[in-house]
């Protein structure tokens, strides 16, 4: 099933996806009798208040809770526009945006002036309503779950399902238009067993909403958690043979292309070292943080 860029697309019985050019993000709506229910608010002020705009024209109702599926910007920087909603967001959500926020922000007015205004007068929201495993939310008529199946894309990476509609929106725990976004706040190693525990949200008929792209099914996901596995075991065999993280990148044995598995293996090499799985691991250069998580091109 596609997903509208220029309209929402009703993806199971009061569930809506529309997926904006900007940075490819896919934002979901669940409509209950008591209001509506946000997945991700977009990457700026400017960008809520389109969004905004977009739920006026689904629905008369108010949006009452947003869920952030992860504390990245283009997920959560509009949180401040829905300030009389309830914000959901994992319980690491809080401390990552205030480590890193600024940070991010002083990168975004970098691209151009109009990012520049948008991030000079943009306030920084956290979640309001964080937990640690799951969490359910009462729209009324029907209830959402929330569920951290664990880490993966990030720390606080939250799936929404919607159980009455069969459908849920993954964030980018499941990515569609693109390989999975390793970025140097991402867990490589773990992210293909977080996936099998969010296989068991998913059957045969669910509609899985990716963070970024159009939807898919139980078998898009069943192929992406043996590919990041294939990735995450490379890793660790490259690194019980001593080969460095430079020398691993030349492997052939990956099943995505190489430039996005830089810090998939830098990643990978770091924690096999902190966790003493391999105590003889070759040395990882860089192993603080020195980039930006992962901020896509428009």
């Amino acid at each position: 099933m596609d997903v509208q860029t220029t309209g929402w697309s009703e993806i199971g019985p009061g569930c809506f996806a529309r997926r904006y050019a900007s940075f490819d993000v896919t934002v979901g709506v669940v409509v209950g009798a008591d209001g509506l229910l946000v997945v991700d608010t977009r990457g700026s002020l400017r960008e809520a208040d389109e969004l905004l705009a977009d739920l006026a024209a689904l629905s008369k109702a108010p949006v009452r809770w947003v869920v952030d599926t992860h504390w990245h910007f283009d997920h959560s920087f509009g949180n401040a526009r829905f300030d009389q909603a309830t914000v959901y967001g994992h319980e690491t959500v809080p401390a990552m945006l205030a480590e890193h926020g600024d940070q991010v922000r002083a990168e975004l007015a970098r691209r151009s002036p109009e990012w520049a205004r948008d991030m000079a007068e943009l306030v920084i929201v956290p979640p309001s309503r964080t937990f640690a495993s799951v969490a359910v939310v009462d729209l009324g008529d029907r209830l959402v779950e929330l569920v951290h199946p664990g880490r993966g894309h990030t720390s606080g990476d939250v799936a929404v399902r919607v159980p009455d509609a069969d459908v849920v929106y993954a964030g980018d725990l499941v990515e569609q238009s693109g390989p999975p976004a390793y970025g140097d706040d991402s867990f490589p190693l773990e992210w293909p067993s977080t996936l099998e525990v969010m296989a068991g949200l998913v059957a045969p008929r669910t509609v899985v909403v990716p963070g970024h792209g159009a939807v898919v099914d139980q078998d898009f996901v069943a192929r992406m958690h043996g590919e990041v596995r294939e990735v995450a075991d490379t890793i660790r065999r490259l690194a019980g043979e001593g080969v460095s993280v430079e020398d691993a990148l030349a492997e052939d044995d990956w099943p995505y292309p190489k430039e996005a598995l830089v810090e998939a293996i830098r990643r990978g090499y770091r924690h096999l070292r902190e966790s003493g799985e391999l105590r003889d691991a070759p040395a990882t250069p860089g192993t603080g943080r020195t980039s930006l998580p992962l901020i896509p091109p428009q």
